[in-house]
């Protein structure tokens, strides 16, 4: 056995940097000391909206059958064909209609869609694992496992790790106020609420640091505390790497808001990972959230009555079109490509308190300067009940989300590694989204593949737009099926 003894000196260093770096708790993740690297690949931007997407009311069925069937569902919370508060129609490249439009907020996502610079995926999602509760849901999209729970790291996290080459001083970032789960385990990665609040918050702000209005021979804490983490222990590692993160965020030139940028924390989350693609620090992945999709109740539709809903989309669309605009002006958004994506969808069918109860499949938008835009890509079952009774009514999954990551990483990251960062997801079949080219995806025995889950499988669509040939990534398991000792046992609260 190994004798291993502190002094007392070591042990009021190890104390002192444990204190300042659990103070910042969630916040703060650690960075390499390694040189500055463009990045020679894309920078995947993931957005996932939390709470559940009602993608009916974003992405809307405006003609057809699908149409009827959409305002027998929703006779309150329908979006209007025309009018002041009309669903924006998508039409093809040729002007041909596409049976679709957005919600009438979303002006911003509708002018990158005509101009080819947005793609949507219809009813896409988790096709191998059913639960209308939102932790396991964005716990397992987030860990890259449907179904299966236990992975040390996220999927953002092993894409990095599995890169094919390359390095970075900041490879993977994440905007908020805790450490997002698809990059738990990274050790490259950093998390900050904001460049201006990144700091160790741990005494008086006056005190936190030397400003230009200090005493003569001041010196603030954190400045103190970085001279002491200079011995071998774990925790004083861990310090310098700490105030190695701190200062290269410090070293940067964040700005301010622009004036042309709606405002609020999305878009400010949404400037900081601008600019941090602008610093060339190497960036490849990063992560944010928009929370406030949970609307069980006074969803509101466009333009009468409460207007929740509008509201989101517009704080949505307007946030991601200022960030397209801000670096397609600069060329940088040639190498970018952003991915929105929420947990499930919505139910169909409205519930008697004006708002709709969670769901299964979604649209799910990608956008970027190498996405094949202006098309909808999937397949779309169509809102027929008889074709929604196996899955309860819900719209069925008949793209895997994982279909649509697979094809970024191989064509924009150069990643095959497709084993390692979705363990258990087989059967690379590119819908052609993104510009790029294709690899074959490589085998790993590490991979560790979810038990297999009882399935039944999506019937073909209806005649408005027949799927194509049912496999793997579209099955789906009714929430019946996976009722078991387990989920009597452990009982997840709600947030």
């Amino acid at each position: 056995m190994t004798d291993f003894r502190l002094t007392r000196r070591e042990f009021v260093k190890g104390c002192g940097a444990a204190a300042i770096v659990g103070t910042a708790g969630g916040s703060l993740m650690f960075a390499d000391p390694v040189d500055a690297a463009v990045n020679n690949y894309d920078t995947v931007v993931h957005l996932f909206l939390r709470g559940g997407l009602d993608g009916l009311n974003l992405v809307v069925p405006v003609d057809g059958a699908d149409r009827g069937f959409y305002e027998e569902a929703r006779p309150s919370l329908k979006i209007e064909t025309s009018g002041a508060y009309g669903a924006l129609p998508l039409t093809l490249s040729g002007g041909s209609a596409t049976g679709f439009g957005l919600h009438p907020s979303a002006t911003g996502l509708r002018d990158l869609w005509n101009d080819g610079k947005m793609a949507i995926v219809h009813a896409c999602g988790m096709a191998t694992t059913v639960t209308r509760s939102h932790f396991d849901a964005q716990l397992y999209i987030d860990l890259g496992t449907p179904g299966k729970y236990g992975s040390p790291s996220g999927w953002m996290t092993r894409a990095w790790e599995t890169r094919p080459s390359g390095t970075g001083t900041l490879p993977a970032l994440g905007v908020g106020g805790t450490q997002p789960a698809g990059l738990m385990g990274a050790v490259e990665a950093m998390t900050m609420s904001s460049p201006s609040d990144f700091s160790l918050n741990t005494t008086a702000w006056s005190w936190q640091r030397t400003r230009a209005d200090s005493p003569a021979g001041f010196r603030g804490v954190a400045e103190t505390v970085a001279s002491l983490w200079n011995g071998q222990t774990g925790m004083e590692s861990s310090g310098r790497s700490a105030d190695g993160a701190l200062r290269l965020i410090g070293q940067q030139g964040y700005a301010s808001l622009p004036a042309s940028w709606p405002t609020g924390n999305f878009a400010q989350q949404l400037w900081t990972i601008a600019q941090t693609i602008r610093f060339n620090l190497g960036l490849r992945y990063a992560t944010l959230d928009l929370g406030g999709w949970d609307t069980h109740e006074g969803q509101g539709t466009a333009g009468s009555g409460y207007h929740y809903y509008q509201n989101k989309i517009n704080e949505l669309s307007a946030a991601l079109a200022a960030f397209y605009a801000e670096l397609n002006g600069t060329g940088e958004m040639a190498r970018v490509t952003v991915v929105v994506q929420s947990e499930f969808g919505r139910r169909v069918r409205a519930n008697a308190n004006g708002g709709t109860d969670h769901g299964y499949g979604n649209p799910m938008l990608v956008l970027g300067g190498p996405v094949n835009g202006r098309r909808f890509y999937g397949s779309w079952p169509g809102l027929n009940p008889e074709t929604l009774s196996p899955t309860f009514g819900d719209v069925p999954v008949t793209t895997d989300y994982r279909r649509v990551m697979s094809e970024i990483l191989i064509r924009r990251m150069g990643n095959a590694n497709l084993s390692q960062v979705f363990p258990g997801y087989t059967g690379y079949a590119p819908l052609g989204i993104m510009q790029g080219t294709d690899l074959t995806p490589t085998a790993s025995s590490r991979a560790t593949v979810a038990a297999p889950i009882p399935a039944l499988l999506v019937p073909a669509g209806s005649s408005a737009a027949t799927p194509a040939t049912v496999g793997s990534d579209q099955r789906v398991v009714p929430d019946w099926q996976r009722r078991g000792p387990v989920d009597r046992m452990l009982v997840r609260r709600e947030r």
